[in-house]
């Protein structure tokens, strides 16, 4: 697991959303009528930098809007943490509040976070809004689909709203939990190399450590970890093979140390299998959508020819398959890795379910 000095692309464009793939959100869901819109929160009438508590800045910033908006606004942004929650249920909003906005000025998606809080006990839950964009759509759906993560999130008046994804941001679990005597490392290093696998198998790409989450959750004698993305911006946009990688990030690096020292190669091997193997299956039990899903990001066009070329031209030398030579599309190359990589684990999967007793 050798790194070298990738970086992505500093400003990615927006795709628009097809006809085909606004059917596939309307069918399953995901397309609703908002009460918001992303336009809705451009407004700011002034913002104040956000500061961590050692004053550094967040890169975040609290905004605040003319009171002459604010009161439909705050309506339209608890109706819509309703709609996300309990399918527009508005009987429990009366106890909601918004407790504050704040807008992200870095990155592709400068996305508005919006703090929703129960007056009753001040427990509070976070969402967000962004720009309407079909990559990072066909990136939240395909790690639903294929992760063993789910994830909510609603389409409608060209936004998109997704639900927080709770963890420790990945930069801060390295910076100030990796050292801790109580992590276990092993396990950890473990769940870093499923992690990477699954990025790579679906190619997922730019995830630093501050674009993914650490969940950690106590076990019978210890703890297991989960390492969630959380920004899917580059879902297969990019042309060189490593952005998709984790383990080629410089500031991934301790989690790549970590892996080396705790792992052999053979180990490596095992849980890139074993995440191989729990992808197959959700393949398997969910064929139709992703199949459904991968044709319409097949005919799709979420990336530039020049980095499409890249990449096919890259894999192809990688899993030594001409066939990526042939992919006509970024979603035609993410069926093709997810074929090569999952076929011998689908076709075993196929054979055990036909030893069943009927």
């Amino acid at each position: 697991m050798d790194t070298e000095p990738d970086k992505p692309s500093r400003k990615k464009p927006f795709f628009p959303v097809n006809k085909e793939l606004r059917h596939y959100l309307r069918t399953h869901g995901r397309e609703v009528v908002l009460p918001v819109s992303y336009n809705d929160l451009v407004n700011i009438a002034y913002s104040v930098p956000l500061l961590d508590k050692q004053g550094r800045d967040t890169l975040w910033e609290k905004a605040s809007y003319d009171m002459r908006d604010w009161e439909l606004l705050r309506e339209n942004l608890i109706n819509t943490y309703a709609i996300l929650k309990t399918e527009g249920d508005y009987t429990f909003t009366k106890h909601l509040d918004v407790a504050c906005i704040d807008y992200c000025t870095f990155g592709n998606s400068n996305p508005f976070r919006v703090r929703i809080v129960n007056r009753f006990n001040d427990n509070y839950d976070h969402y967000y809004i962004k720009r309407e964009d079909a990559s990072r759509i066909y990136g939240l759906e395909l790690e639903h689909i294929l992760s063993p993560n789910r994830i909510t999130f609603l389409t409608g008046n060209g936004t998109l709203v997704e639900e927080h994804i709770p963890g420790l941001p990945g930069d801060v679990y390295v910076n100030n939990h990796l050292d801790l005597p109580e992590t276990n490392r092993i396990r950890l290093a473990k769940e870093f190399v499923k992690f990477n696998e699954r990025c790579f198998v679906r190619l997922l790409g730019d995830m630093r450590s501050y674009n993914f989450v650490v969940n950690v959750t106590p076990d019978i004698e210890d703890y297991q970890y989960r390492i969630r993305a959380i920004d899917f911006d580059q879902q297969s946009y990019e042309g060189r093979k490593s952005l998709y990688l984790p383990q080629f990030f410089k500031e991934n690096r301790p989690l790549v140390d970590l892996t080396l020292k705790h792992l052999n190669p053979d180990s490596i091997a095992q849980y890139q299998a074993e995440e191989r193997t729990l992808i197959a299956y959700r393949v398997a039990a969910e064929r139709y959508r992703i199949m459904d899903l991968l044709n319409i990001m097949g005919r799709d066009n979420i990336s530039t020819p020049e980095k499409r070329a890249q990449l096919k031209e890259q894999l192809a030398e990688h899993f030594d398959n001409p066939s990526f030579l042939r992919c006509r599309t970024m979603g035609e190359l993410v069926k093709e890795a997810l074929r090569h990589t999952l076929r011998s684990h689908l076709a075993r999967i196929k054979k055990n379910l036909g030893k069943m007793p009927g």
